[in-house]
C-alpha cells in the first residue's frame, strides 16, 4: 500500500509543469501556463496548468485535478499506478518497494545498467580485436553504420570478466551486479553474463537503461541460444516492456498506430525508416500488458508483423485472446516472400512497405486463413474436425460479446450450425498461457518450453475426435447424420452440421443414386452437375468417374467406375429413395433431383460469398462483383424452391 507521506513526497518531486510540456506547449500567463488540450481536440489553449496550486484545467472538456489525475488521463493508468509511473521519474523509492525489496536498491541496478550500456558501447566503436571486428562487420552487414551504432547505443560484450572488472572499478558490488544479471558466481568466483555477443540496450519508457538482449556472432551454433536476453530482475521484466518503447511512443501517439515487430534489428531498421512507432515484445510472446502499454498511448490500431512461419502462426494465435480486451483494432501484416521488416526495407524501400502496413488484415483473418489451410475441408467429416481444432483456440472468447461474430464466420465457412458452433467453442477447454499460470508446486509435472508446439494427442490443445464414434475414418459420416427423420439421434460432433449442409449432402447422394441407376439420362443434365458447388469432394469425384463412362455403360460398371475413386461408392449409392417412388414419371424424379441439388449448390455460393465478405476489406470492384453474383444466386433460388414447391404440392 502507498502510504500519504510517499505520496506528498512524489507530489513535491514533482515538476507539473516540465511533465505537461513534454506533450503540451505552454505559455505562461502570470501565475499560470496555457496550452491547447491534450484530451480533446481544439485550436485555441483552453488548458492551463497552476504549478503554485498544482492543479489544472481545461475550460473546453471540463476536466481538471492534481499531477495525479493529470497522469492517470495522460498514460491510462490507474490511480495507484499513476504514483508508482511519476516515483519512476523522480527516482523516489516508496514504501511498498522497501518492504519488498530483499537486495540492492532498483535504482543502483540502473545505474549500474546504463554504466555497463556504455562500456558496451565503447568496445564496439572503439575495441580491437577479432571480437570488436566481427561485430562491427555484423552490424555493418546489416546496414548499421557507425551512425546507428551511436543512435541507438549498441555495442559488443567481450565477456571473460572484463565488464565485471570495468563495474567493480566504478565502485558497484558483485550483489548490485549478479541482481542485474549483468554477472553470475560460478565455482565462487563472478564472471560476465554476457560475452562475445552484439549488444542491444533495452530501456524503459523514460530512456534509462533497464536490460540486454545479446545476440551471438555468426551462425547460430549447436547448444548456444541465438539470442541470450536479460532475466526478470527488480529492474525490468521482459512481460511488461518493449524495445524502444522509449523512443516509439510518441510515433504511436501522433500516428495512432502503434507496429509490433520480432526482432531488434527490425524495428532500429523500422524507426530508421521513418516508421517510428515500432516496438517488439523482449525474449517473450506478445502479452497483454504489452497491449496495455501502448493503449496509454491511445493507439487505435495495433500491427503485428508476424512471420509466416509456423512460430509466426503461433504468435498470432495466442494474441486473438487479447481482441476484446482492448479498444484497439489488432492487425497483421505477413510480409510477401517470408522477408522480415529490415530485408523487406532493403529490398524494396519504405514507401513499399507502407503500402503493406496500408493493407494490414484483421488479426483474426490472417489466423483462420492459417489454422483452416491446416485442415482438409471436402467432406463434412473433416469439417467437423476443424470445428473441434477451431474451437479450442475460440475458447478465450467464449464468454466476449465477439463470440456471436466469430462463431457465425466460422459456421458458415464450415456449413455448420451456429448453435452448435457455439457450443462448441463454450465446451471447449481455455489454455492457459504461461504468464497466466499461478506459481506451480515444485512438484508439478514439466510443461512444454515457452514457444515449443505441443504433442498431438488428447492434451489440453486438442480434442478427442469422435472419441464415441470407435475408429470411424477421418471422412466417414454415418448415414443417420443427414437424415433429419432419424430415430436415433446422430453423434454429438455431426450435430454441428448445419440444415443447409446436411440437406446438400442428402441431395448430392440422391443425385449419385440417380447417376448410377440411369447414367445415360443424366447425361442430359450435364451442364448443370458440372456447375453445382459440392459439399463432399468425394461426391464430386464419383459425379465425374460416372460421367465419364462411355453412352450405353451398365449400372454396374457405372458403379465400378465410381469405386474406383472412392472406395466408399458402393455404401453411398446403395441409399437412394427418390427413384424408388412410384407417384412421379422417371423425368419428373430426375428434375427433382437435379433442381434440388442445384438449389443446395446456390444457397452454398451464398454462403461462400458472405464469407468472403465479412473477411478483410475487399477491394470496391471485388465486392460489387460479389454481390451482383450473389443477386444473381438468390434470384436462382427464389425459381428451384418455387419449382420443387409446385412438384410437392402435386
Amino acid at each position: 500500500m502507498i502510504t500519504d507521506e510517499d505520496k506528498e513526497r512524489v507530489r513535491q518531486a514533482t515538476d507539473f509543469v516540465r511533465l505537461v510540456s513534454e506533450t503540451v506547449e505552454l505559455r505562461q500567463r502570470g501565475q499560470e501556463f496555457w496550452g491547447c488540450c491534450p484530451f480533446h481536440g481544439e485550436k485555441t489553449p483552453s488548458f492551463k496548468v497552476n504549478p503554485a496550486t498544482g492543479l489544472w484545467h481545461c475550460f473546453g472538456c471540463g476536466e481538471g485535478g492534481d499531477v495525479f489525475s493529470y497522469v492517470q488521463r495522460r498514460e491510462n493508468l490507474e490511480f495507484p499506478d499513476a504514483i508508482r509511473y511519476l516515483a519512476d521519474r523522480a527516482g523516489i523509492e516508496i514504501s511498498e518497494e522497501r518492504g519488498a525489496r530483499r537486495g540492492p536498491r532498483k535504482t543502483r541496478l540502473m545505474e549500474a545498467l546504463g554504466e555497463a550500456e556504455a562500456y558496451y558501447h565503447l568496445m564496439l566503436m572503439r575495441g580491437r580485436g577479432e571480437g570488436p571486428d566481427a561485430a562491427r562487420r555484423y552490424l555493418a552487414g546489416r546496414g548499421f553504420g557507425s551512425d546507428v551504432c551511436r543512435r541507438w547505443g549498441l555495442g559488443f560484450a567481450p565477456g571473460h570478466g572484463q565488464l565485471v572488472a570495468q563495474l567493480r572499478s566504478k565502485g558497484f558490488s558483485t550483489a548490485e551486479l549478479v541482481s542485474a544479471d549483468l554477472a553470475y558466481e560460478r565455482s565462487g568466483r563472478i564472471t560476465d553474463r554476457f560475452f562475445d555477443r552484439v549488444m542491444f540496450p533495452i530501456h524503459d519508457e523514460l530512456g534509462r537503461t533497464i536490460a540486454f538482449g545479446g545476440r551471438i556472432l555468426g551462425a547460430k551454433r549447436d547448444g548456444v541460444a541465438k539470442y541470450v536476453n536479460t532475466r526478470d530482475t527488480p529492474a525490468f521484466n521482459k512481460g511488461k516492456h518493449l524495445f524502444a518503447y522509449d523512443r516509439a511512443k510518441e510515433g504511436m501517439a501522433a500516428t495512432g498506430e502503434a507496429i509490433v515487430c520480432e526482432g531488434y534489428t527490425d524495428v532500429i531498421a523500422m524507426h530508421e525508416a521513418g516508421f517510428t512507432n515500432a516496438v517488439a515484445a523482449l525474449g517473450t510472446a506478445f502479452r497483454l500488458d504489452h497491449v496495455r502499454l501502448m493503449e496509454r498511448q491511445r493507439v487505435s490500431r495495433i500491427i503485428c508483423m508476424f512471420d509466416g512461419d509456423a512460430a509466426g502462426q503461433r504468435a498470432a494465435e495466442r494474441a486473438v485472446r487479447y481482441l476484446d480486451k482492448t479498444s484497439a483494432a489488432l492487425l497483421c501484416v505477413v510480409l510477401p516472400g517470408g522477408q522480415d521488416p529490415m530485408e523487406y526495407l532493403a529490398d524494396h524501400g519504405a514507401e513499399a512497405l507502407r503500402r503493406e502496413l496500408a493493407g494490414a488484415r484483421p488479426l483474426m483473418d490472417f489466423v483462420f486463413e492459417k489454422r483452416l489451410a491446416g485442415h482438409d475441408l471436402t467432406s463434412p467429416g473433416r469439417r467437423v474436425r476443424a470445428l473441434e481444432d477451431m474451437a479450442s483456440l475460440l475458447a478465450p472468447l467464449k464468454r466476449s460479446v465477439l463470440l456471436d461474430e466469430y462463431a457465425t464466420r466460422l459456421a458458415d465457412t464450415l456449413g455448420m450450425d451456429v448453435a452448435e458452433t457455439k457450443r462448441a467453442i463454450r465446451e471447449a477447454k481455455v489454455v492457459e498461457l504461461d504468464e497466466e499460470r499461478p506459481a506451480r508446486a515444485s512438484q508439478a509435472p514439466e510443461r512444454p518450453r515457452r514457444g515449443e508446439p505441443r504433442r498431438a494427442g488428447r492434451d489440453a490443445t486438442t480434442f478427442s475426435p469422435d472419441a464415441d464414434e470407435g475408429a470411424a475414418p477421418d471422412d466417414y459420416v454415418p448415414a443417420e447424420a443427414y437424415e433429419s427423420a432419424a430415430p436415433a439421434p446422430p453423434a454429438t460432433s455431426m450435430r454441428a452440421l448445419s440444415a443447409d449442409e446436411r440437406m446438400q449432402v442428402t441431395a448430392e447422394r440422391e443425385l449419385l443414386c440417380a447417376m448410377a441407376q440411369r447414367p445415360d439420362a443424366l447425361r442430359a443434365y450435364e451442364e448443370r452437375i458440372a456447375s453445382l458447388c459440392w459439399s463432399d469432394a468425394r461426391h464430386e469425384a464419383m459425379a465425374w468417374a460416372m460421367l465419364s463412362t462411355p453412352r450405353g455403360t451398365s449400372p454396374a460398371e457405372v458403379v465400378a467406375a465410381a469405386t474406383t475413386v472412392t472406395p466408399d461408392a458402393p455404401q453411398i449409392l446403395s441409399g437412394g429413395r427418390v427413384m424408388d417412388e412410384s407417384e412421379l414419371t422417371d423425368t419428373e424424379k430426375l428434375d427433382l433431383i437435379v433442381d434440388n441439388a442445384e438449389l443446395c449448390s446456390c444457397r452454398r455460393k451464398i454462403r461462400q460469398i458472405r464469407v468472403e465478405l465479412s473477411g478483410s476489406a475487399v477491394p470496391d470492384d471485388r465486392s460489387e462483383a460479389l454481390f451482383q453474383e450473389a443477386t444473381e444466386l438468390q434470384r436462382r433460388v427464389g425459381e428451384l424452391s418455387r419449382k420443387i414447391s409446385s412438384v410437392s404440392a402435386d
